[in-house]
């Protein structure tokens, strides 16, 4: 095989070092045309960023206000456009060096090119640091001085009591309307919400107004004025009325407004609250909407809401056939709960029905829930033969067209006397009682007046946990997170083991109510219905953002 030497590369000194180079336009070396031109020159390798602790985001100039992760895309572009004369030269690489989080730098590496001769194109890396300057942004500097908000939502509601502020928290939540709120305050009817922005507080006034049932009144308040620009500096406030009729009230529609919704019976259960209510006749299943503007041009309130609930036996239950959606029509037979046992284990709140006359007597009522209630159940409803309403519609009713009892919902008594721990929570709104802000742990923004009232907080707390359970309507509108503390299914305890010649004695009753079976139909959460934590998914001790539901 014959040799073929290569061509011969002809090679030129360079004009300063004299180190022989391939010949170019310039005839200097690499190092001495950078020692020449240097393509760095005008961009600075200093600068500055600002960044608030408060909310964590950088400075983009020249007034916006991003946020930003460390190391992140968004970042190095805000860097980058700190850099003055980075646009006179072509970009073909950049990348953040790591440097510790607490030396309030960044180091970032450039790689740069520039045409310096005549099709000569010279490349150079290099490093910029950047001093990481902590300071407020205007919206935290607004959130540090008091009364500096500039729109108000106050949302109220006539109830005794705060379920629905429960659940329209949830609701918040679910939807992100909080996320623009800069602080939420209790007050005795309800919650006022306090935005930087005026249209902050018309997207909070919009987003109620399509889940529950409210009317609005908006009203400014002149600030300042100045009549040489012609501008002022107004404050808003929005008053929302949230329908003062909840789930499974007991509503007396007026009569001519009942012959107007399709003739119904005066005489209804509140089943569902949306942006509009829907009430049910239990006799008939016939149902019928109210929305907000039909309710406020003739206002009507609850006669009973669920403090008034009365716990009944259920002794026979026979389907009637007839049926709309869940709701099965049955006729039923009901008597008080424990009218058939001796009086040694009535609670000592309970009303002494033994005395009145109606312990052991059996009621027959018709009812919606004949596709759950079987006989042995324990249901709640209204004992209207044992009440008295304040009412001038339900006192104009026909004797005939009242029942003795209306049946509202299925309850398990004996799940509850086992006070087991929920293996889920709720995210709240509020951090702690005394903080604003965004989630985090703690009850939230509901019951942080305390006081005589604390205690019926909590109540409506544990009824609003228990609708949770008992609805998976109402479970689809919230978000549920797993607890890492409670395991999902719990083992059932054995009973202790007797002595080998120990004496058989008769069980009282009360011991006998203590080993009753839990209800095989209850309710439980799925594991599949529950949220991971993500923000509790960190690698420090973090701050827990949920409530545990217990």
């Amino acid at each position: 095989m014959e040799f073929v030497p290569a061509p011969a590369v002809h090679r030129v000194l360079c004009a300063d070092c004299g180190t022989p180079i391939v010949p170019n336009s310039a005839n200097l070396c690499v190092a001495c045309l950078r020692n020449t031109v240097d393509i760095t020159e005008g961009i600075p390798k200093q600068a500055s960023v600002s960044f608030c602790r408060n909310c964590e985001r950088f400075l983009a100039p020249p007034q916006a206000w991003v946020l930003a992760k460390p190391e992140s895309s968004e970042l190095l572009a805000l860097c980058l456009k700190k850099l003055k004369g980075l646009p006179k030269v072509r970009l073909t690489e950049a990348h953040f060096i790591w440097t510790e989080p607490h030396s309030k730098r960044l180091r970032v590496s450039l790689t740069i090119q520039k045409e310096v001769l005549t099709s000569t194109i010279l490349e150079q890396t290099f490093e910029i640091e950047y001093l990481v300057q902590h300071g407020q942004c205007p919206d935290c500097a607004k959130l540090a001085a008091k009364n500096t908000w500039k729109a108000l939502v106050q949302v109220r509601q006539k109830v005794p009591h705060k379920r629905t502020f429960l659940f329209l928290e949830q609701l918040i939540l679910k939807h992100g309307a909080q996320k623009d709120t800069i602080s939420v305050k209790e007050v005795k009817d309800g919650l006022d919400f306090f935005y930087s922005q005026r249209s902050h507080a018309i997207k909070m006034v919009e987003f109620l107004t399509g889940v529950v049932p409210v009317r609005s009144k908006a009203s400014e308040q002149l600030l300042s004025s100045d009549t040489h620009s012609n501008t002022a500096n107004f404050k808003y406030t929005y008053s929302v009325e949230i329908m003062p009729i909840c789930k499974d009230d007991l509503v007396c529609i007026p009569p001519k407004q009942a012959r107007q919704l399709g003739n119904i019976s005066p005489l209804t259960v509140c089943t569902r609250v949306g942006s509009s209510i829907q009430l049910l006749d239990p006799a008939t299943l016939q149902t019928c909407e109210i929305t907000s503007a039909i309710y406020w041009r003739n206002e009507f309130n609850s006669l009973a809401t669920v403090t008034d609930l009365v716990e009944f036996t259920v002794l026979d239950v026979e389907a009637d056939g007839r049926s709309r959606g869940k709701f099965v029509l049955a006729d039923a037979q009901v008597a008080l709960a424990g009218a058939f046992r001796s009086g040694a284990g009535q609670d000592e709140d309970s009303m002494d029905y033994e005395s009145a006359g109606y312990t052991n007597q059996i009621y027959h009522t018709r009812t919606h829930l004949g596709g759950i209630l079987q006989p042995g159940d324990t249901a709640l409803g209204y004992f209207l033969t044992n009440s008295n309403y304040n009412s001038d519609d339900f006192a104009s009713l026909p004797a005939e067209r009242i029942p003795d009892i209306m049946l509202v919902k299925k309850t398990y008594p004996n799940r509850r006397k086992k006070n087991k721990s929920r293996g889920w929570k709720l995210r709240s709104i509020g951090k702690e009682a005394g903080e604003e802000g965004e989630t985090g742990s703690g009850r939230g923004v509901v019951g942080r007046l305390g006081g005589r009232d604390q205690k019926k907080v909590e109540e409506d707390y544990e009824h609003f946990l228990r609708d949770l359970e008992e609805d998976p309507e109402m479970r689809s509108a919230v978000n549920l997170y797993k607890s890492t503390d409670v395991n999902m299914k719990t083992e059932t305890k054995r009973a202790p083991k007797k002595p080998q010649f120990a004496m058989d004695i008769d069980e009282t009753p009360r011991q006998i109510e203590e080993e009753e079976e839990e209800e095989a139909d209850f309710p439980e959460i799925q594991l599949d219905e529950l949220l991971e934590g993500f923000d509790e998914m960190t690698l420090g001790e973090g701050r827990e953002e949920v409530v545990e539901a217990t």
